[in-house]
């Protein structure tokens, strides 16, 4: 096995991985803020996180893994005050959607769910913590960061604070580089806002605190990796450094990790160009979650990830082209012994396979492994030379394969039904298939080829397209 290597955002270098405690890694993940429906960009980070949690178990490692749901925040705030309903009924909704979308993009639930506002006490006495070292100051009911004390703000973005002026400060939670200034620790309630009665005052907690507060609470004082978006490097990260090293004076993550963006059809993906997808906009166009998630995860994270159509309808063939792969594997007979060499090329593979993802999550050199590999053995095969006792090695291959892809189950009809598509034929499964190319088989052998016909009909308007070989075989694919 390699080293594994991760790009570091804080040094901006690729770095070996450690985790503080051997055999174990604390992860946080920024999770969604839930105001809305998450979108395909969304969940470009959130299957790159999976990915590397689920190579992280492949390689032995037991994860602690804490995702949050920010729950209370400007927008969620505003949404619900608009609503007329209280923030977690207005939430609510968008929280089990989110769920649902997990599941149905499989990824994994991390060790701890937790939401911000389960969590406000543990935010109020960060805040205290922050006060008494003395990086805070109050102004008209809300309290405040104050940057200029924190000598290391700027770190992990490289903000350049040298024209901030002192004692500017903001409000919002959200905000562009050249406004960097003192941030909200804690929000004085304005009318009509939800708020909560706490020692630091009446209120509620800015967007910042609430990460560190729940990191930590979780994860103790100093965490192996914490993942997001790049967009949340500045100023939600920078920020998130800045209250949790202060309070502690001990180094908050050692490895940050940062997805690049998603881009739609090469523009950035927003309502007005009418290219901004949820995951629920594509399934009703008839894409399957598998190859969704396939897509999402064909790039690897460091590079901008640009969604088409076709790519989408490529990582359709390629999710159907392992199956089919898989299925040839498991059903068909092969003869007795081992073949020369395919031993040696399925050990090649795993390595291969092993130093795409050691290598900074290399997806797409990974990716290139398992198809070169299969490419490989479906040759081997059209020749009548594969050979039984090599299937044990290659089933393992595409096993710890899909324990980090996660494509390979044909489940893609009862994963839509978890979102409220009827999932249809897409839930036509192995078992389904097998026994009706059996009747169809049965039939041909009776010489009631009428029968046959129909059964052959019956697949192929179900996206099932059969290949009758030389020796009287039969293979079937997916369209």
């Amino acid at each position: 096995m390699h080293q594994i290597q991760l790009h570091n955002t804080l040094s901006g270098k690729v770095e070996p991985f450690a985790p503080l405690r051997p055999g174990h890694v604390g992860m946080y993940t920024c999770g969604p803020t839930v105001y809305d429906y998450a979108h395909i960009g969304n969940y470009r980070t959130f299957v790159f996180q999976d990915i590397l949690r689920r190579f992280l178990k492949l390689r032995g490692l037991k994860l602690n893994h804490v995702m949050n749901l920010t729950d209370v925040d400007d927008r969620i705030i505003a949404n619900a005050a608009a609503a007329g309903v209280g923030i977690r009924e207005y939430t609510e909704k968008f929280v089990q959607a989110f769920f649902a979308d997990c599941r149905t993009l499989s990824i994994e639930s991390p060790e701890h769910w937790i939401r911000a506002t389960d969590h406000i006490d543990d935010m109020v006495v960060l805040i205290r913590k922050l006060q008494e070292n003395t990086y805070t100051y109050a102004s008209e009911g809300s309290i405040y960061y104050r940057i200029t004390k924190f000598r290391d703000y700027g770190k992990l973005s490289k903000v350049d604070l040298s024209g901030i002026q002192a004692g500017a400060r903001v409000d919002n939670d959200r905000y562009e580089k050249e406004s960097a200034r003192d941030f909200a620790l804690w929000k004085a309630p304005k009318p009509g806002e939800h708020f909560w009665e706490t020692p630091i005052g009446v209120g509620r907690p800015g967007w910042h605190i609430e990460c560190s507060a729940m990191a930590m609470k979780y994860l103790g004082e100093t965490l192996d990796i914490h993942t997001g978006g790049i967009d949340l490097a500045f100023p939600h990260h920078e920020n998130e450094i800045a209250q949790s090293e202060a309070a502690t004076g001990k180094q908050f993550v050692r490895y940050w990790l940062h997805a690049e963006h998603l881009l739609v059809e090469g523009e950035k993906m927003s309502k007005s160009l009418g290219n901004f997808f949820t995951l629920r906009d594509l399934f009703a166009k008839g894409y399957k979650p598998s190859a969704l998630r396939f897509a999402l995860a064909s790039v690897p994270y460091r590079r901008q990830l640009n969604f088409t159509f076709d790519g989408l309808q490529q990582a359709t063939s390629s999710v159907e082209r392992l199956r089919n792969f898989t299925a040839r594997l498991k059903n068909e007979k092969f003869p007795a012994g081992n073949q020369p060499g395919m031993a040696e090329r399925v050990k090649n593979a795993a390595d291969e396979f092993d130093a795409g993802l050691s290598d900074d999550l290399n997806t797409a050199q990974a990716l290139a492994a398992v198809f070169d590999f299969v490419r490989e053995a479906n040759t081997v095969m059209d020749k009548g030379e594969f050979r039984q006792g090599d299937v044990a090695a290659a089933a393992e291959f595409l096993g710890n394969f899909d324990k980090v892809f996660a494509v390979l189950e044909d489940n893609d009809g009862e994963k839509l039904k978890v979102i409220g598509f009827g999932g249809g034929d897409a839930g036509l499964g192995d078992a389904e298939i097998e026994k009706l190319v059996a009747e169809r088989q049965a039939a041909r052998a009776r010489r009631d080829f009428a029968a046959s016909d129909r059964v052959r009909k019956e697949l192929l308007d179900r996206g099932i397209i059969l290949e009758d070989t030389k020796d009287g075989k039969v293979r079937w694919k997916r369209k």
